[in-house]
């Protein structure tokens, strides 16, 4: 883990919202309204997805955690076959802008150190660009990204590199001048394959010991990355 850090690139679920506190009551809910008062269907999409209704928790290999939104609806369609793709697609969007927002730590103040080292900051998330806008409008912190990336802004998705890389070159940075920070392995697969410096938060589902194998270092959540910059 060398060189200088210009900019930092943020996953959304599990990084910059806390994952099972904002996802695990709202997942409930999704589920229950797509089954109409049909509690075995409840169950079985829930498992489908990896989802402990108990819980409310994700389990750390559920398909929701590192897959794109459209891949997710792939998984549920078959228990809704009622619902076209498309619709299901932009229902489930407009569902997920409603959520319950729960942050790791105060964003503004965090964003703000980041702005006086001079950081430009950016989102790569699998989940659609129109729902990262809207949560990020939600929490009042949209205009402090230089970029916001989905799934479908047209570099694909994670592990994939390319959406990392439209970060990088549009901040006209090296990727090894960028950390992408995640609480996943396909963040850390992502950032590995870009040629960025790799930052795990133990955020969202994943443990430490899922994340360390694939990452330069593991934080407890991003409101440790100032402290961990300053003693690099």
């Amino acid at each position: 883990m060398t060189g200088q850090i210009k900019g930092l690139l943020f996953d959304k679920d599990g990084t910059l919202l806390d994952f099972d506190a904002t996802w695990g009551q709202w997942a409930a809910g999704f589920f229950d309204d797509l089954a109409q008062g049909d509690a075995g269907l409840s169950a079985r999409m829930a498992d489908a997805a990896g989802f402990d209704a108990a819980t409310r928790t994700f389990h750390p290999d559920s398909p929701v955690i590192a897959d794109t939104a459209d891949m997710v609806i792939d998984l549920l369609l078959p228990f809704v076959p009622h619902w076209e793709r498309q619709a299901l697609l932009e229902y489930g969007n407009e569902k997920a802008a409603q959520a319950e927002l729960v942050t790791p730590c105060a964003l503004p103040e965090l964003f703000d150190r980041f702005d006086a080292m001079g950081l430009p900051l950016g989102i790569a998330t699998n989940d659609a660009e129109s729902s990262a806008h809207a949560h990020m409008r939600k929490l009042g912190v949209e205009t402090r990204f230089a970029r916001i990336l989905g799934f479908d802004s047209g570099f694909g998705g994670k592990p994939a590199p390319e959406m990392l890389l439209a970060f990088s070159d549009h901040c006209g940075f090296a990727p090894s001048e960028v950390a992408m920070v995640g609480d996943s392995t396909h963040d850390l697969h992502a950032g590995r394959n870009a040629g960025m410096i790799c930052v795990g938060v133990l955020t969202g589902p994943a443990h430490r010991a899922d994340l360390e194998p694939h990452a330069d270092v593991v934080l407890d959540s991003i409101a440790d990355i100032p402290h961990w910059l300053a003693a690099r």
